[in-house]
Order: structure tokens, then C-alpha cells, then sequence
């Protein structure tokens, strides 16, 4: 599943920032200087990089595509199949889900659902199913982490770069003619800098914390579920249990 709506806002930002600066008279091109964009993207990535492993900068390769073309399948979606499970489960006993994998496309679910075939404990079940949620949400958290740190950064990196440039027009204070421009182009590092913070990597960052949350809800959603199969449950207290803790997760993703 693909959700673009990282990908449109980050694009319409910038087209609505070149679209001001073209209504104000000002030249897009007059923005695209190499020095002030190499200092400050350069920069910005080596210090975050600086500030964790080799193993978060390769993942972040990984989390961009992730931010801007991933998606997550409602948690809602799967009430219906483990209803579905349940009823089985019900009627003709555990074993007999394992033809019934074959029409589930959740992975975390299979995995659930194929351990209580199995026969394991449910308390080891739901132990090892809440620990690889743990590890996902402590994962997903560094992998915003470097985005956001990026986003902390460019700022100051923008600031630096304003600072050379200034500095390189004093000494060209005998040149009253060149001023103009020296002074324009310092100031571009900090366009950037703040621009690519607030339009690019803080989003990206949020963007990731917030699919890790419907990921790990949708995760939680699926560990109840396995454990009501297992259970015995009644279907349509599995389904009533199930649209509960969807209703109870919603103000504590607004309150979040």
C-alpha cells in the first residue's frame, strides 16, 4: 500500500516557496548556488551520520523511500480475517487454520497464528509477538531519529555558511560592485538551511514516527487476535473486543 502524502506535501512546499519567490520578482535560479547547497546538505548528513552508526545511515537510504512511497493497511483490516479465524478455530479446531494462511497477506498475523498451531504456550505467544513490537517501535524510533536529528542540524550548518559567506565580503569591501551579490549569497546557506529542516527532514521525520505507530497498532491489534483464537473466544467477541481497542487507540493518537 502506497501513501504519497509526504511526498505531495514535500513537492507542493517547494513548488508554493519558488511559486512566492517568482511573484515577488525574484529568480528560482538566483537560489541554486553549489557551494552554499554542498556545505549545507553535505554537512548536514556527515555530522548526523556523526552522531549514530554506519548501521542508521544505511537504513535511512531504506527510511526516505519508506517516508515519502510507504503506506500502512488500516488496523481495521484485519478484524474481518481474524474473525474469520476465530470462527474456524471455533468450529473445527486449530489445525485447521493452515489452510486459512494462504488467504492472509499479514505477515506479523501468520506468524501468530502459526505458533498457536503449533501448539505454543499462549503466554510464550504473546511474549515473543510483544517483544518483536518492542524491537520494531525501539528501530523505528532511530531511524526518525536520524531525520530528525538532521532537521536540528541544517539550521546551524545554514548559519555557518552565512557566516563564511560574510566573512568573504569583508574582504571584498574594496569592491563596492560585487557586494551585492557576496552579501546575496551568504544568506542562501541559510535559506537552505532552515528551508531543507522544516521542508524535508522534519517531516520525513515525523512521517516515520507516525507510520511506526499504525504499524505497531496494527501489530498489537493482530497479537489480541491471536490470543482470542487461541482462547476459543466467541467470533463476535472477538470482533466486539477487537473494534474496542481500535475506538480506545484513536484519542490516544490525537492525545499523541
Amino acid at each position: 500500500m502506497k501513501d504519497l502524502a509526504t511526498a505531495i506535501g514535500i513537492g507542493l512546499g517547494f513548488v508554493i516557496i519558488i511559486t512566492s519567490n517568482i511573484l515577488e520578482g525574484g529568480n528560482p535560479m538566483a537560489l541554486i548556488l553549489l557551494p552554499p547547497m554542498l556545505l549545507v546538505f553535505g554537512t548536514t548528513l556527515l555530522v548526523t551520520v556523526a552522531g549514530g552508526t554506519m548501521a542508521d545511515a544505511k537504513a535511512a537510504v531504506a527510511n526516505i523511500k519508506r517516508a515519502l512511497l510507504g503506506g500502512v493497511e488500516p488496523a481495521e483490516t484485519l478484524v474481518p480475517q481474524v474473525v474469520t479465524l476465530a470462527e474456524k478455530a471455533r468450529r473445527e479446531g486449530l489445525l485447521a487454520l493452515e489452510d486459512s494462511l494462504k488467504q492472509i497477506d499479514d505477515p506479523f498475523l501468520i506468524k501468530g497464528v502459526t505458533m498457536a498451531i503449533d501448539g505454543t504456550d499462549p503466554d510464550d505467544v504473546r511474549e515473543i509477538l510483544e517483544s518483536e513490537v518492542r524491537a520494531k517501535k525501539r528501530d523505528d524510533k532511530q531511524g526518525a531519529k536520524f531525520f530528525t536529528d538532521a532537521g536540528g542540524y541544517a539550521p546551524t550548518i545554514g548559519i555557518i555558511g552565512t557566516v563564511m559567506g560574510l566573512v568573504h565580503v569583508l574582504e571584498n569591501l574594496a569592491n563596492p560592485e560585487e557586494l551585492g551579490h557576496l552579501i546575496a549569497a551568504a544568506f542562501i546557506a541559510t535559506l537552505w538551511g532552515v528551508m531543507s529542516a522544516n521542508v524535508m527532514w522534519l517531516p520525513i521525520g515525523n512521517r516515520l514516527k507516525r507510520l511506526s505507530e499504525l504499524e505497531c497498532a496494527r501489530m498489537e491489534l493482530a497479537i489480541e487476535g491471536v490470543s482470542a483464537i487461541q482462547s476459543g473466544a466467541n467470533p463476535r467477541l472477538v470482533a466486539e473486543k477487537l473494534r474496542s481497542l481500535l475506538a480506545n487507540a484513536a484519542p490516544e493518537q490525537e492525545a499523541a
